[in-house]
């Protein structure tokens, strides 16, 4: 696979390099006649020896900082690249149509799903328009809508989550941002269709939550899901933004930290350097634990399907009393 021209965070600024440094030497001796492959040859094994290193052992802060990347694949990127014949519906019928909130009707291998994501922008323009991902009360409004024609149709329903939380703003609060994201909550509980859920980037708060209860949850091997942001949680307990690296360690947010805490049912695994270097493999991943939990959810019966959700959700948490 050839090189993609991803913008690099921080600490990959000597994977960067390196890899702008094997590109100038191929580019060099395509056009003269001097023959150093054994140099780049070279250069390339010392540059899958740093790769590996550095993303082998990310701090959870620099896993934040994946999870944000500006080219990492959004809810609309996973559908082009997994499902087919997606007719995408609009509006919560109660007040507008939240761009930032992706629903839908689609067919993995012919297998009819529900689709439901958060979708971030790929330039500010876009980001301006589907709010950077942050949903509104009429996108889990719409969201929640979509989910009942999918029990009601009896078909599976697929989220993806990625957004820093729901819009804060005073128009979401004056229409009742809280009451629509505790409403899903209830009613995602109760649902009769398998849900199965995957945070594909940012898992923010009740923003998350509002269409993440699920029968599966999964998170992406790069992606975070948290009750507060880094960043909110160190102005929170330090009053300074520069602790945001030490509010995420103490999260426990990663991947592995939910995972080994029993919150969510499995990793999604990517690529070295995250989802932003091979979509397709990402996509791959995920449409085969799809269609695996979807052979083995839709024969349950709904009342014991209901029953294990609403236990598994309960089941979060360690209780100690005096």
């Amino acid at each position: 696979m050839a090189t993609r021209h991803i913008p690099g965070l921080d600490f990959e600024r000597p994977i960067m390099e390196l890899e702008r440094k094997i590109e100038e030497l191929k580019g060099f001796t395509s056009h003269k006649d001097i023959d150093i492959s054994g140099e780049v040859t070279r250069l390339e094994a010392k540059l899958a020896h740093i790769k590996k290193d550095v993303y082998d052992n990310l701090t959870p802060w620099q896993r934040v900082q994946l999870a944000r990347h500006p080219k990492r694949p959004y809810t609309l990127d996973y559908i082009e690249l997994m499902m087919t014949d997606f007719i995408e519906i609009h509006g919560d019928r109660h007040f507008a149509d939240d761009k930032a909130m992706i629903c839908g009707f689609a067919k993995i291998n012919g297998d009819k799903v529900v689709v439901i994501g958060h979708q971030k922008g790929k330039d500010t323009k876009e980001n301006l328009e589907r709010n950077f991902g942050s949903a509104h009360p009429e996108g889990y409004r719409k969201a929640m809508r979509v989910m009942k024609m999918a029990e009601k149709f009896d078909v599976p329903v697929v989220v993806f989550i990625d957004t820093p939380g729901a819009y804060p703003g005073i128009g979401a609060e004056e229409r009742g941002q809280a009451e629509a994201i505790a409403f899903n909550l209830r009613e995602m509980t109760d649902l009769k269709t398998p849900v199965i859920v995957f945070v594909i980037g940012e898992g923010g708060s009740g923003g998350a939550l509002g269409v993440g209860v699920g029968d599966k949850v999964y998170v992406l091997e790069n992606a975070y899901y948290s009750v507060i942001s880094p960043e909110g949680c160190a102005a929170i307990l330090w009053k300074e933004r520069s602790r945001s690296p030490d509010a995420a360690a103490a999260l426990k947010l990663t991947a592995k930290d939910l995972f080994d805490m029993g919150v969510i049912d499995g990793i999604v695994k990517e690529p070295l350097g995250g989802a932003h270097r091979n979509p397709k493999e990402v996509a791959e991943n995920i449409k085969k634990i799809i269609k695996k939990d979807i052979a083995a959810l839709k024969d349950v019966p709904k009342d014991k399907l209901i029953e294990a959700r609403y236990n598994k959700v309960r089941a979060i948490g360690i209780f100690k009393e005096p």
